[in-house]
């Protein structure tokens, strides 16, 4: 999700590739009548964000359910990434499974989006749209799912690697995956939200590493974004977890500092430099001892 420190330079770089170039978008694919629709299918209007969603027992039920088949699908996807396969041919296999599970892809349709899954590769940001770009031999690329089930929406991504990388894009992932899991560790029943941002971010600098500022982890449930908003970086908002709060935690880092450019599709973010992104993201219940990782298998 978008809102609208100077740190050292790191000494790893990625790797210089041919910049991305969009390719062929195919049209969307279809999704049988029985299965529910989020409200805002239909409208390319950007969804008023709702009030923090305190979940019942009922609820943390539809959550599981939603959140395991999420990342059920995110699973499968990974098996998917080899050199010449296309993000096109990732977002309608994964299309088909979540449709045959009898839920619906919660990014078909929203504010227009044409396709069930983003797919970021190398320098994309996030939002990336799948079409004909065919991965490569060392590539990187962040899929990230969300579904509709039952009521619920769930999400999780994370960054695979595409055949070989070298030990720079190996340490980068690494580091990104660990700055979620330290935001994770932090949150219970009447912490800070800024909390989550400390620690992500004084990770990322550890390592070198830049924190995206420009995208943010949100609240989740019968509404694919609500409050609250959840900062990825250091940030003295007010505001503390409640047991029962349902979120995501999603970090993106950049190898370099660098601006984020959006493509004229009005989704595809990129760094500006064309240093290269990662990102990784779980959906978490908050709890009076801790917190459970609803997306984790």
């Amino acid at each position: 999700m978008e809102t609208t420190k100077s740190q050292e330079q790191s000494s790893v770089k990625s790797k210089k590739r041919p910049p991305l170039r969009r390719g062929k978008v195919s049209p969307q694919l279809p999704v049988p009548e029985h299965i529910p629709r989020p409200s805002y299918v239909g409208s390319k209007e950007l969804p008023e964000l709702c009030k923090g969603q305190l979940h019942d027992v009922q609820g943390i039920a539809g959550m599981r359910a939603a959140c395991k088949l999420a990342a059920r699908v995110l699973d499968f996807a990974g098996t998917l990434v080899k050199p010449s396969v296309t993000t096109n041919e990732i977002d309608a296999a994964v299309h088909n499974m979540i449709i045959e599970a009898g839920a619906y892809p919660s990014p078909l349709g929203y504010r227009g989006f044409p396709k069930s899954i983003c797919t970021s590769v190398n320098e994309c940001v996030c939002h990336g749209v799948p079409d004909s770009t065919q991965l490569q031999n060392g590539d990187i690329i962040n899929i990230d799912v969300n579904v509709f089930l039952n009521g619920y929406h769930g999400g999780t991504s994370k960054t695979f690697v595409c055949g070989q990388v070298d030990d720079s894009i190996k340490h980068f992932l690494k580091a990104a995956e660990e700055c979620l899991e330290k935001g994770i560790s932090v949150c219970r029943d009447g912490v800070n939200y800024k909390k989550i941002g400390k620690k992500i971010s004084k990770l990322a600098y550890f390592y070198g590493y830049y924190v995206v500022e420009r995208f943010v982890g949100h609240g989740i449930g019968t509404m694919y974004h609500s409050e609250p908003l959840i900062l990825h970086y250091a940030n003295e908002n007010s505001g503390r977890m409640a047991a029962g709060q349902i979120f995501t935690i999603e970090p993106i880092l950049t190898m370099e500092k660098t601006e984020c450019v959006t493509w004229e599709d009005g989704w595809t973010t990129v760094t500006a430099d064309g240093s290269w992104a990662a990102q990784f993201e779980h959906t978490i219940l908050v709890t009076r001892n801790g917190a459970e990782i609803l997306t984790k298998l």
